[in-house]
């Protein structure tokens, strides 16, 4: 139990995860700042999807003898959040394609998954803590 808590995948992958909610969080905010700009085209975080796909991408070889290098196809290391800006809509005549109600709710959505990935993060660390103290108090 203690190796999994210190191998830092858990960790990693919820760093990922609250990096690209932090990103998506700053792309809403521009479309919402932009709202009335003419010809402005909303953008979105293309990111979930990738970290899932790496996630289950492959186990890696196991490692019989601490020297031996470890092979790497990218993996979550390699997991980046995308910008993916839609330019296939118009909403109004002035060619902007932000909905303001729409990018509210997405907002309300992106802080909801952070605050829970944030609650996952927590329970991790305190359990590492739990571990570290041997299960004392």
């Amino acid at each position: 139990m203690l190796e999994r808590l210190l191998d830092g995948q858990a960790i990693r992958v919820l760093e990922k995860a609250m990096d690209g909610a932090v990103l998506r969080q700053k792309v809403i905010a521009d479309n919402i700042a932009n709202v009335n700009t003419p010809n402005f085209k909303r953008s979105d975080v293309q990111f979930e999807t990738l970290l899932a796909k790496s996630l289950q991408g492959g186990a890696q070889p196991a490692l019989t003898h601490p020297r031996h290098m470890t092979l790497t196809s990218g993996g979550l290391d390699s997991v980046q959040p995308r910008i993916i800006t839609d330019r296939s809509t118009s909403m109004r005549n002035d060619g902007n394609n932000v909905d303001i109600d729409t990018e509210m709710a997405n907002m309300v959505k992106n802080d909801l998954y952070f605050e829970a990935v944030a609650r996952q993060a927590a329970a991790v660390f305190e359990r590492l803590r739990i571990a570290i103290k041997g299960g004392g108090s």
